[in-house]
């Protein structure tokens, strides 16, 4: 069955994906970074299992449920309803905000307490295949292990076990803000780490990106169990990075272990088929890289001849063009920036971007708008009724 996670862009969101990949294989990871994004996400979402064939699983971490992911929910139960039993999705549903209690109660869902699960709320539903789970005492990462038997198509054991349980104590700890727990300094130590390595070598929505930060927190978390200092971790944690990346580029025959991480790292990166969209003039779009990423495989790019121009477009909405043809501040000037003739950045109309697919909706019909077609003027038509 082809599953699909969608989960928050922090610490707990990606430890959610992290448990999650441990006990399943996930076919996609949607991390969304603001709850403002949820809605565009899952109406594709919706669209897209409405046209599916065969049953699917999603499963939804650390979202926090405003109204419209509580509609799409309600919508999602009575499209599920309508299709043939056979050919039914599974939606799971996994978080902890208060918040998302009170949008459940404004659009009239029934809430269930659990009486042997102090703090746990079960949203009663007529579709047995939609799970919804509210616990405001635990964090996302920990409801993921806790009710693993709700998705897990395999068990873990032995060393894994504990290095599993050692990374749901810290995060629970962190993003539940329990100062007063032993684990929360190794939850500190984890979330610095997290963040320094998030977004600096690959982009969200690369292949690589969650099997790189799901093993990056698997490994500090092992390191935790070892009853490591924040400080030992801190000094590990360059070449538990250069490990793991030796893991990764394995297979890269043209990888070279004598240069730093990121020098290795953006070689493999410009040679990337999945980093890159190509527009229809022939300019190379990215998604999320690191600004600092981004200079080094942008110019590897160009200098391999792969193109011309290249753009990188951040979450933020900020765009950065580079080109050794002097085109980079003409793709700059229509998103209102500018900069040097091969070095230019602009910004989004809308604002932001929250995927590969959602940046290049918005940049190919300005960077490149559709032209008229001449039969259809109307000098055209009235030319013809001339005959």
């Amino acid at each position: 069955m082809t599953v699909t996670q969608l989960t928050h862009h922090d610490l707990d969101g990606y430890g959610a994906s992290t448990i999650v990949g441990a006990f399943l294989d996930v076919s996609r990871i949607v991390h969304i970074p603001r709850y403002a994004d949820v809605g565009p996400v899952v109406d594709a979402e919706l669209k897209r299992l409405s046209r599916a064939q065969a049953p699917e699983c999603l499963i939804m971490t650390d979202l926090g449920l405003e109204a419209v992911a509580v509609t799409f929910i309600t919508r999602f139960t009575s499209m599920n309803l309508r299709r043939d039993e056979a050919a039914r999705h599974r939606l799971i549903v996994l978080d902890h905000h208060a918040s998302s209690l009170d949008q459940l109660r404004e659009q009239g869902l029934t809430l269930a307490p659990v009486p042997e699960r102090p703090g746990l709320t079960r949203v009663e539903l007529p579709d047995p295949n939609v799970v919804v789970l509210i616990d405001e005492d635990r964090c996302a990462t920990r409801l993921a292990y806790e009710h693993r038997e709700l998705y897990a198509s395999r068990d873990v054991e032995g060393e894994t076990t504990e290095e599993l349980e050692t990374l749901v104590a810290a995060v629970d700890a962190l993003d539940l803000w329990k100062k007063e727990r032993l684990t929360f300094r190794g939850g500190l130590a984890l979330d610095e780490i997290f963040w320094d390595n998030v977004a600096t070598l690959i982009p969200v929505g690369h292949p690589w990106h969650d099997r790189f930060i799901s093993a990056l927190l698997r490994a500090v978390s092992a390191l935790l169990r070892e009853g490591a200092s924040p400080a030992r971790v801190e000094a590990e944690i360059a070449a538990t990075r250069r490990r793991l990346v030796d893991a990764l580029l394995a297979d890269e025959p043209q990888d070279d272990p004598t240069l730093t991480t990121r020098m290795r790292m953006a070689r493999a990166l410009a040679r990337s088929d999945a980093l890159f969209q190509r527009l229809s003039d022939g300019t190379l779009l990215s998604f999320g890289l690191d600004s600092g990423m981004f200079q080094r495989v942008s110019d590897l790019v160009m200098e391999g001849g792969r193109a011309t121009r290249v753009v990188n477009v951040q979450r933020t909405g900020s765009l950065s063009f580079r080109s050794n043809n002097e085109t980079a501040l003409d793709g700059a000037r229509k998103f209102r920036g500018g900069g040097h003739k091969d070095a230019a950045g602009g910004k989004l109309n809308a604002g932001s971007a929250f995927s590969l697919a959602d940046a290049v909706s918005q940049v190919e019909p300005v960077l490149n708008p559709p032209q008229p077609d001449p039969a259809s003027s109307p000098f055209a038509a009235l030319k013809a009724w001339k005959g």
